[in-house]
């Protein structure tokens, strides 16, 4: 969809896009209010600042993740836990996400202040990925879990999003989707580092450790640096995923 810079669409397109029509325009407007705009706003006015979308963000974020993990255990009855989540770390990634906003065309709908204007913010994965979130908790704080529920499992958790990791039984690249998961939850970036190395040289064993941050990190053993990366990424992803939900990671 064209658009100009400086403009913004009619939130009413939104709604016919989502399938949902909220009755109190404000929550639709915060979800939609980048900080830029709002303390752009209150600065020229002399005001407080207005409110904006990152405590939304922050509600979304968990609404998302429980709605996913019910559509997934509903679906996919017979896998194991590990399964799903590397399911969900793919589904809750940003680059999925952002491309749930960019099909949605979110990025027309927002408030963004000058700067982030001119610096191309309507179309910024971090900005669309939050705004996305927060307007899965503003429909869940207007219309309760099932509104909720009925736009997660339409946009977000469709046949689309899983169809790839499904024809491979689970994904292979652990380290691409331990880094996206990480970036997604505001983490340092996974890092690597090749603990031992044993046996002769045409027949070596390479043991690896991920670690994200000072909490999160294991370690996978191959017959090449490279697998045993993807071992203990895949170790890790688990770790996070599980616990993203329970209590916050420290940072490191």
């Amino acid at each position: 969809m064209a658009f100009r810079a400086g403009m913004r669409a009619e939130v009413e397109s939104l709604e016919d896009a989502i399938g949902y029509r909220f009755r109190n325009r404000t929550i639709l407007e915060c979800a939609l209010t980048h900080s830029s705009h709002a303390h752009e706003t209150s600065a020229v006015l002399g005001q407080q600042p207005a409110r904006d979308n990152e405590q939304l963000e922050f509600l979304g974020d968990s609404v998302l993740g429980l709605l996913i993990s019910e559509a997934l255990v509903e679906r996919f009855p017979a896998f194991a836990e590990g399964h799903l989540s590397k399911l969900k770390a793919h589904i809750v990634s940003a680059v999925h996400l952002y491309h749930v906003a960019e099909i949605l065309d979110l990025g027309q709908y927002l408030k963004l202040g000058r700067g982030e204007e001119m610096s191309g913010g309507r179309s910024k994965r971090t900005l669309l990925v939050d705004a996305l979130e927060a307007l899965i908790a503003a429909i869940y704080l207007e219309g309760g879990l099932e509104p909720a529920r009925k736009f997660v499992r339409q946009h977000v958790v469709g046949e689309a999003a899983l169809e790839p990791l499904l024809a491979e039984g689970s994904p292979k690249d652990f380290k691409s989707a331990l880094q996206e998961l990480a970036r997604a939850r505001g983490l340092p970036l996974p890092r690597y580092i090749v603990m031992k190395e044993t046996g002769p040289e045409h027949a070596k064993t390479f043991m690896v450790e991920a670690r994200v941050g000072r909490d999160f990190f294991a370690q996978g053993e191959g017959n090449s640096k490279k697998n045993a990366a993807q071992k203990a990424a895949e170790l890790v992803l688990e770790q996070l995923v599980a616990a993203s939900e329970t209590r916050p990671p420290s940072l490191g």
